[in-house]
């Protein structure tokens, strides 16, 4: 019996390796250039699984050096011309057990940032995982000044690109075409995610799109704002970052955690919080943890729409709860970067734009110019819907960078006079409580949504997984009832689950009907 059971483990080891072997030699003998128009190549190596990447070339400012890789694959890096003063980089991760689907990473902010680990999480799931520095390198603005062509490539045209790069690679690899194709990105990924839908419905059968940066010219401005609201750091009404992830984050709780009769620091629903600064207005002589007029006039702004003096609305509301890290970047008492940078250099081509100058004009002008056409407000999707297309999409509802209410408006929006029923039969959109932008928060915000650290705690299931989620939504026509969280205690999965929660697909909302808010039981979507 042990001499069989020997021989059956040196058999499955040399099939094993005899396997790898060959997939090795496939790879390296592929000359991927040959199949994507316009393109040379950069790199062309067989990755072993456990083999951690550098990416010597990569810009410092991505952040992103290494990549732990766990599954076999083919990797291949190409420089593709989209014009002739453009170019996008552009990563396929090609993995020896695929599951025939095809995926498309999408970026962030206004980087042009491979997101590595999401193209590794989604390739040791099986799929064959693409990505592109979005037309650009690094994350500051300046390389879209006088570069038009860069812009369109920023906005949609390096996704597409790479979507069709992509497919015909797996086509010539693997000797078959994929059987479907999938999108997975948040904020800047996300409204790529949401162009793609519009722009090339047949690109994608499934799209995962978090916290979806439409409207993007009114974001801009909308996070442009807060300069001129806030003032620079040392001026006469600034508030520092102390007093706002402290008392007056605590205010905001005090007034608004236990509207869902849970006191967990987590706001559950903040459209059903209606915070009142007023509270914080400092009386008599005090001047510790209190605010002055000038100051609780800036809070009212920021918890306000944002809007032109006869009343339409540019942009909504910052949400409340949002506080601890949006003071960070948006009230940090300087120009936001990113929207300084779309003004200087994607707009006016005019790198000596002052941030503090920022009013209405600069508004009307990013939603007039909308450059490379990066709008991306659809009211209609018809095209996608009506190829069957699938769209789960989620928004952490503590957002410090976007604020949930804006995916409220757009989904709503997007309804249309169509029924919630009608839509749900083709898009979900999923409130996460206790989520900053994209991940991390004190709530269950780990949702299998890309390559971050705690992603691989989650199992691969539709009911904890967003990707799998639309997987199932879209090859077994299982769609998600909701979409259960995972909080890991000190967000390590080392540690263990602290807890769970399910979050409702909207418009429905988290409602507490138990003893204990750790427990998934004790919530009910109504």
């Amino acid at each position: 019996m042990l001499a069989a059971l020997i021989s059956l483990s040196l058999l499955l080891l040399s099939a094993s390796v005899t396997g790898s072997t060959a997939f090795e030699k496939k790879c390296l003998a592929f000359e991927p250039e040959k199949f994507v128009p316009g393109a040379t190549r950069n790199v062309l190596q067989y990755v072993a699984a456990n083999t951690t990447l550098t990416f010597p070339d990569n810009v410092a400012a991505c952040n992103r050096g290494t990549q732990a890789v766990t599954a076999n694959i083919c990797r291949v890096a190409l420089s593709i011309n989209t014009s002739k003063q453009s170019n996008i980089t552009f990563e396929a991760w090609l993995p020896e057990d695929w599951s025939g689907r095809f995926l498309a990473t999408g970026n962030g902010g206004i980087d042009g940032c491979i997101k590595y680990e999401d193209i590794a999480y989604t390739s040791s799931n099986g799929f064959a995982a693409v990505g592109s520095n979005n037309g650009k390198n690094g994350t500051d603005g300046l390389p879209f000044f006088n570069n038009p062509e860069t812009v369109i490539d920023f906005a949609w045209r390096a996704l597409h690109t790479s979507a069709d790069a992509g497919k015909s690679l797996v086509t010539k690899l693997y000797g078959k075409s994929h059987s479907k194709s999938y999108y997975l990105g948040c904020s800047l990924g996300g409204r790529q995610g949401i162009k793609s839908a519009e722009k090339f419905p047949d690109d994608f059968d499934g799209i995962v799109a978090g916290a979806p940066a439409v409207d993007f010219n009114n974001l801009v401005s909308w996070r442009a704002r807060f300069f001129t609201i806030t003032g620079a750091v040392g001026s006469p009404d600034f508030i520092p970052a102390t007093a706002w992830k402290t008392w007056i984050h605590d205010e905001v709780l005090r007034q608004c955690d236990t509207i869902d009769k849970a006191k967990d620091g987590i706001i559950e629903d903040p459209m059903l919080c209606n915070f009142n600064p007023s509270t914080l207005l400092c009386k008599g002589n005090s001047t510790g943890n209190c605010l002055l007029g000038p100051h609780v006039q800036q809070l009212k702004k920021i918890f306000s729409d944002y809007r032109f003096p006869n009343g339409q609305l540019i942009f909504p509301a910052m949400q409340p709860g949002s506080e601890v890290l949006a003071v960070d970047r948006l009230y940090a008492g300087a120009p936001f970067a990113y929207s300084a940078n779309w003004f200087k250099y994607a707009l006016y081509n005019d790198p000596a734009w002052n941030a503090s100058t920022f009013d209405f004009d600069d508004v009307r002008a990013a939603e007039s110019l909308n450059p490379g056409d990066i709008r991306t407000y659809p009211i209609s999707l018809s095209g996608f819907e009506r190829r069957g297309g699938k769209i789960v999409t989620y928004h952490g509802q503590q957002d410090n960078q976007i604020t949930t209410f804006n995916t409220i408006r757009w989904y709503n929006d997007l309804k249309g006079y169509s029924s919630t029923a009608a839509m749900d039969r083709w898009i979900r959109f999923f409130r996460v409580s206790g989520m900053n932008h994209c991940n991390s928060g004190p709530g269950a915000w780990v949702l299998g949504q890309g390559g971050n650290a705690a992603a691989a705690g989650v199992p691969f299931e539709r009911k904890k997984n967003v990707l799998k989620a639309v997987v199932d939504w879209v090859e077994q026509g299982v769609a998600p009832p909701y979409i259960e969280g995972t909080k890991f205690v000190n967000d390590t999965v080392s540690l263990g689950v602290d807890f769970t929660r399910r979050h409702c697909k909207y418009p429905l909302r988290n409602t507490f009907v138990g003893a204990n808010f750790k427990d998934p039981e004790s919530w009910k979507c109504t």
